[in-house]
């Protein structure tokens, strides 16, 4: 098996972003895991994937904008680096661009552009917390960084030629429609939004609308349907009582996840987050 390309990696900072929670991951996929066609209905920063690099995948995302950045990078690359080098790294620049997305103009940007705006905007926000509010308009705040890393040409470059070089089919909706149309041959990585453990705990924010628990049951029934198919598939979650008690028919995990995505400093650190298969 080729040895997988370190540079290609996550680009974008995501909340519930996989990086740290690799080891655990790894550890959890079935055997011979090159063998399944991947397929990834909730891909966010993309940290499984380009872990894995398989060489046939399907990924989505219900986030429009974002699939429409990996779609730049596989395509339109070199004008994405074009466009990128044109971003200042300053407060009244970055609330201009901020609220494009809430006027006419926005929909007069082209793909190109618009996925260089997701960028800048997620390399100089706060926190890199992508968020948006219930109208679906970016709203994080400018986040003061020395230098941040707008344009970072290796990995965007290497992640053009791992999406080039395989068959990755990139789409964008609802993740039931992804999952409707796989056979026993798939391997499945759901990573839906987190239920939360607390109250003050939930953050969805980079769904417009967000997810609520019957949101969560609707997944978990997916889940069923995929194991009826023979399916099989890998869900990570929140160690809520919740999520354990709709997975209980399942083989369920528990693992140390180091969260530092976080609005609150207090919900910072290590948490316990739980892996649900359906396999051994």
């Amino acid at each position: 098996m080729a040895k997988n390309n370190k540079l290609v990696a996550p680009f974008l900072k995501w909340v519930g972003g996989k990086r740290q929670l690799m080891p655990s991951i790894v550890e959890h996929l079935p055997n011979n895991i090159h063998k399944y066609n991947y397929v990834e209905p909730f891909l966010g920063g993309g940290a499984v994937l380009f872990h894995l690099q398989p060489k046939k995948a399907i990924i989505n995302d219900f986030n429009s904008e974002l699939i429409n950045v990996y779609k730049v990078v596989k395509d339109d690359l070199e004008e994405l680096i074009q466009d990128l080098k044109k971003h200042v790294n300053e407060a009244d620049y970055f609330y201009e661009l901020r609220g494009m997305d809430r006027r006419e103009e926005f929909t007069a940007l082209t793909d190109v552009e618009r996925a260089s705006r997701v960028i800048y905007l997620n390399k100089t926000c706060f926190n890199g917390l992508y968020r948006v509010n219930n109208s679906g308009e970016f709203n994080s705040p400018f986040g003061r960084y020395k230098n941040p890393n707008i344009v970072n040409e290796p990995t965007l470059k290497a992640v053009n030629k791992y999406l080039n070089a395989n068959e990755i089919i990139i789409k964008t909706g609802d993740y039931s429609e992804t999952l409707k149309e796989l056979n026993n041959k798939s391997f499945v990585y759901l990573d839906p939004p987190y239920h939360p453990v607390s109250a003050s705990s939930n953050f969805t924010g980079y769904i417009q609308g967000g997810w609520n628990m019957y949101d969560q049951i609707k997944l978990r029934e997916a889940c069923d349907e995929l194991n009826r198919r023979g399916i099989k598939f890998l869900l990570s979650n929140s160690s809520s009582d919740f999520i354990k008690e709709q997975y209980s028919d399942y083989n369920i995990s528990i693992v140390k996840a180091n969260r530092v995505l976080n609005s609150k400093a207090s919900n910072r650190g290590e948490i316990d987050e739980v892996l649900i298969k359906n396999y051994e």
